[in-house]
């Protein structure tokens, strides 16, 4: 289950805070491969086909690493469930994301921490401390600066309301992911849920279609779109998601979730790779999410800022 017992000691700490940061990098390599794929993939196949083709990579990954035993003691049901889970978050955020822009998907996201928090004080006992309230506000707001340097402009309307949906979904999904299936390696955990997800989507993809749904608009997808859909399902969701829930299971949803704020700096570098431009706005959000996440996990004492002995 999400731990809210002591902190790990600095050395695990530290380490999973770099799984959780690499893991938001990763999945922030997912949003570029977006913009190909959305104007001409409807969200439900879209969403059918990137789940589908994480969970499939992932289960083979996990036979060949932990063979069919792994497989068969898996309690099925109950991963196919957190899937569906999973997948509706998914399929709402890149709703609302056509509902709205990147920049308002990229603000609703900032919630992630506090649905986390939220979910650990109501079911794990966490007790909210001055050092939790002070860096999930530092969090949020070095993603507010990162994004103010891309000029900040929300449309807080159905849009915004589905990408809030999306925040709870995957919130929800992750946690179950550690606390429902204890039994499983993060890499089980992973492989199993996002099968779950490909099962549940792909399914309600392909009941759509039959009723007459929308579908790709396969005139305007090639080789690029394809590599898209490869960077965007295997990179930015199975990659990240095994990452994410092996943070998740050291530092528990609420303390993981902060890293989500960095995730514009993480673009901007991505961009910056292909040729795009240094922003120091989001820079500096990014230093101000890390200090954040610093003083939620109580490694700089708060008596250094003058706020306590």
């Amino acid at each position: 289950m999400t731990t809210t017992s002591p902190l790990p000691a600095p050395g695990p700490l530290l380490g999973a805070n770099l799984l959780c940061s690499l893991s938001m990098f990763v999945w922030a390599a997912g949003l570029p491969a977006a913009d190909l794929l959305i104007p001409h993939v409807p969200a439900l196949p879209l969403t059918g086909a990137r789940m589908g083709l994480a969970g499939l990579v992932l289960l083979l990954v996990w036979l060949l690493v932990e063979g069919p035993s792994a497989l068969a003691r898996t309690p099925w049901l109950r991963a196919i469930g957190i899937g569906a889970m999973i997948a509706m978050g998914a399929w709402t955020l890149i709703l609302g994301q056509g509902l709205t822009d990147a920049v308002t998907v990229a603000v609703i996201s900032a919630a992630l921490p506090i649905v986390g928090i939220a979910l650990e004080v109501a079911f794990d006992g966490r007790r909210l401390t001055l050092a939790l309230i002070l860096g999930v506000a530092l969090s949020i707001c070095g993603g507010v600066v990162a994004l103010a340097g891309k000029g900040l402009g929300l449309d807080l309307g159905l849009g915004a309301l589905l990408c809030l949906a999306s925040v709870v979904f995957f919130t929800l999904g992750s946690r179950l992911s550690v606390t429902a299936l204890p039994a499983l390696t993060p890499l089980g955990r992973t492989a199993a849920t996002l099968a779950g997800a490909g099962i549940t989507s792909m399914a309600l993809a392909l009941g759509a279609a039959a009723l007459g749904g929308p579908g790709p608009d396969w005139a305007m997808l090639g080789w690029r779109e394809a590599g898209a859909l490869v960077i965007f399902a295997v990179l930015a969701m199975g990659v990240s998601q095994i990452l994410w829930i092996n943070s998740v299971g050291s530092l528990g949803i609420g303390l993981a979730a902060l890293h989500i704020n960095a995730a514009p700096f993480y673009v901007m570098l991505i961009q910056l790779a292909l040729g795009g431009s240094w922003n120091g706005a989001q820079a500096l959000g990014a230093l101000v999410v890390a200090f954040g996440v610093i003083v939620a996990q109580g490694m700089l004492p708060l008596r250094w800022l003058g706020l306590g002995r």
